[in-house]
């Protein structure tokens, strides 16, 4: 899944479960499950990213899924978006240590970017999914794509987020497993396509710096 970046995939593993756990952005249990739950479970949703695609990630924390996916995908370049200090600075760092020249980490919240264009938004364990779909939509071009990594609730989150994503332009969304040749468990994805950009205005104002730590 990781090709010749195999090496720096593991780099990255140890990573997280050194400075990730000390830093909190890993919990301790999750050390021993590192690949399957986090590494191969971020991995496979490379799988619904077109060749050299721009992919924003919202959210990132300790760089899941996107600094994987930029490991697994050397063709993407990507942005990781992260509102707290201490997780921008660990992905800067992880960013320096693994030598992916292609990413880039910018301390800020989603709806601080105004309309990006992305190609690609990622966000995974960052919110349900209708605050994810206000925040992440204007980030996304016309035709482009928001996959929120979900779990169980997937189902019941799109149900209640439908009439948000028609009121944010959404021209589609469905529910996707990926990796179901490669994992025991797939990885939830709820695909969303994005339509005009014009339509989605980005939520902005005093609130937009609040949470910031």
């Amino acid at each position: 899944m990781f090709g010749a970046a195999l090496p720096v995939a593991v780099r990255y593993a140890d990573l997280l479960v050194g400075a990730g756990v000390d830093r909190g952005l890993i919990g301790p249990r999750e050390t021993g499950r590192i690949w399957e739950r986090h590494l191969l479970n971020c991995a496979v949703v490379a799988e619904g990213i077109p060749h050299g695609a721009d992919v924003c990630d919202v959210g990132s924390g300790a760089g899941l899924p996107g600094l994987v996916l930029a490991l697994a995908r050397p063709d993407l370049s990507v942005l990781l978006v992260e509102p707290l200090e201490r997780r921008a600075a660990f992905l800067q760092e992880a960013v320096e240590l693994l030598g992916l020249g292609q990413v880039r980490v910018t301390r800020a919240r989603a709806e601080e970017l105004g309309l990006l264009a992305a190609d690609v938004v990622t966000a995974r364990a960052v919110a349900p999914l209708g605050k994810l779909a206000l925040w992440c939509l204007p980030l996304v071009r016309s035709g482009g794509t928001l996959l929120a990594l979900k779990g169980a609730r997937a189902e019941e989150e799109l149900a209640a987020a439908e009439s948000i994503l028609r009121r944010t332009g959404a021209t589609a969304w469905r529910i996707q497993q990926m990796g179901l040749d490669v994992l025991e468990h797939p990885t939830t994805v709820v695909v969303v396509t994005a339509g005009d950009q014009a339509a989605r205005a980005p939520r902005t104002g005093a609130g937009a710096a609040k949470g910031r730590r």
